[in-house]
């Protein structure tokens, strides 16, 4: 016997749209308070200092900087330096000015 029918209708669903996940800001990009750093399913990045994370495990920044990730413990973490203290240490390093916030 056969395992679908013939000429019935088709057991799939039309297309979704995707759900627009994955990181919106990326490393060294100013960012602003309240802005979206990473949509994503589960915890694949942690929250740094700067960071918090929604409920549906979106990551957001709750302090205006400069986007830095970093691995700590095998872990992939993401944090928000101050625009302040970014410009403070390119200046110790001999880098150009960059502009605040």
């Amino acid at each position: 016997m056969a395992h679908t029918k013939s000429q019935g209708k088709t057991n799939q669903k039309s297309v979704r749209p995707g759900k627009r996940r994955g990181v919106k800001l990326f490393s060294g990009q100013i960012v602003k308070t309240g802005q979206i750093i990473v949509r994503q399913v589960g915890s694949k990045f942690h929250a740094g200092s700067g960071v918090k994370q929604g409920k549906d495990f979106t990551l957001y920044s709750v302090k205006p900087g400069i986007v830095k990730f970093f691995k700590k413990l095998d872990k992939k973490m993401i944090s928000v330096i101050p625009a302040r203290q970014f410009t403070h240490q390119s200046e110790q390093a001999g880098l150009p000015k960059t502009d605040t916030l």
